[in-house]
């Protein structure tokens, strides 16, 4: 037999190391092959949470909605619902889901609602404070749901607003962010015009179709800027603080912020319609949560809006609009 050659002895190793290569390649992708599991991201979730219960369903009478947007609680705990197709505010007990009422209704006059979206109550005395998209029209209701008062309309000068959506209230003052005129109109609770910032623009202070403003225990103005895909954070005043999140699916990365919710430790959450999910950052931005696909399941969601945490119970209530229901969730501990 020929000797083989110091070359040839190498080719063969090689040739050797390549086919065993192969069968590792191809022994990986075998269902049974069992591989170390991988390291958890740098952003692994500091917070869980796990489904309680949906609330409502696509329909018209009490209890059900079309385009369920916003909440905040009464003075009596009881969650309220704005379902803008229908023009009604909905009040559930918010432990049960029990519908309990409803108020506003589709109507030109002074009680009735043309497409509420946001939705804030003046924890002092009860009032409850209504932002309808299409007028301009913010109304005020008594803490027994009766109307008391209209004021701004629709319109680009200080005072009017354009789209109107989810706002909230700070030591005496009403904020609210006008997806039209890409700014925050602020008014005392009487209705007279204080004061405005934003504006049209990509730089830090700017904004483009805020969807909601939100206030902290600090009094910071958290505001999800939509079509920026960024959350950005001010002053009472208006003064600019800081920002965070940038364009993208990844986790941390935001498509289309819309709701916003604060628990009893200033984290936010907010309701992503580009990506379908919840997120949850510190008040700095870190990262602490996320959850959330396209469907129809539970916990899963369809062009989400309005977000609210009680801050008794940590329970999370996220408006699913496009499937028409409240989901809620619960921190597991």
């Amino acid at each position: 037999m020929k000797a083989r050659t110091r070359q040839e002895s190498m080719m063969d190793r090689v040739q050797l190391g390549m086919l065993l290569g192969l069968a590792l390649v191809l022994a990986a992708a075998s269902p049974g092959y069992a591989q170390e599991a991988a390291s958890p991201p740098p952003n692994a979730q500091e917070m869980k949470f796990e489904h309680v219960m949906n609330i409502g369903s696509e329909g018209t009478g009490p209890g059900q909605f079309k385009y369920v947007e916003d909440f905040d609680f009464d003075i009596q705990g009881r969650l309220m619902a704005t379902d803008a197709a229908h023009a009604y505010v909905q009040v559930f007990n918010k432990t049960t889901g029990e519908y309990i009422t409803r108020f506003g209704g589709k109507g030109d006059d002074d009680e009735h609602l043309d497409k509420p979206e946001g939705i804030v109550t003046d924890m002092s005395d009860g009032r409850v404070f209504i932002a309808d998209y299409n007028t301009g029209y913010v109304k005020i209701y008594d803490k027994d749901f009766k109307w008391l008062k209209t004021f701004s309309d629709y319109g680009s000068e200080p005072g009017q607003n354009i789209k109107s959506e989810f706002l909230c209230i700070y030591k005496g003052l009403l904020y609210l962010p006008e997806a039209g005129n890409h700014r925050v109109s602020v008014f005392d609770l009487d209705g007279n015009f204080k004061f405005l910032f934003g504006g049209l623009g990509t730089e830090d202070g700017q904004m483009n179709n805020p969807e909601a403003a939100k206030v902290n225990s600090k009094g910071e103005i958290i505001v999800s800027d939509l079509k920026n895909d960024r959350m950005q954070v001010f002053t009472p005043e208006g003064k600019f603080i800081r920002k965070w999140s940038k364009s993208g699916t990844a986790p941390g990365d935001m498509k289309a912020p819309a709701g916003v919710g604060i628990d009893k430790d200033d984290n936010v959450y907010v309701a992503e319609i580009g990506n379908d999910r919840v997120q949850v950052f510190d008040t700095n931005g870190k990262l602490l949560a996320h959850w959330g696909t396209e469907g129809s399941g539970d916990s899963q969601f369809d062009n989400l809006h309005g977000l609210i945490v009680d801050k008794e119970t940590g329970w999370v209530y996220v408006a699913d609009t496009g499937n028409n229901r409240i989901q809620v969730f619960k921190p597991v501990k």
